[in-house]
């Protein structure tokens, strides 16, 4: 029997799908309360998923997934996470992601 290894997965708070941990992004709250985001997944306390997309952060925040999920009232300033992924959403979940089956330029003899 072949041994499979085991790979989180996790719940995006935007879209409501699941994907594999390295594929999103953590949130946290700061001592201050404020909105943080936790690239490396190392922060102490509560956190939060979410793939590093905007449409993900536009429906977290119209549904006010951000306040619900971190246990917190009102809705925090989501500006941070719109920052982070301005500036590296397109790099993080990129190597990730899987390519669709079928697809390349090689032929039956491998070239």
């Amino acid at each position: 029997m072949v041994k499979t290894p085991h790979v989180p997965e996790r719940t995006c708070i935007g879209c409501r799908g699941k994907a594999p941990r390295a594929q999103l992004l953590r949130l946290t709250l700061t001592d201050s309360g404020e909105l943080a985001v936790d690239a490396r997944a190392i922060q102490p306390g509560r956190g939060a998923w979410i793939h590093p997309d905007p449409e993900c952060v536009n429906l977290a925040e119209r549904r006010r997934a951000f306040a619900r999920a971190l246990r917190m009232s009102g809705s925090p300033d989501v500006a941070p996470v719109r920052d982070w992924i301005g500036l590296h959403g397109a790099d993080h979940g990129r190597a990730y992601t899987p390519s669709p089956t079928g697809v390349g330029t090689t032929d039956s003899k491998g070239g």
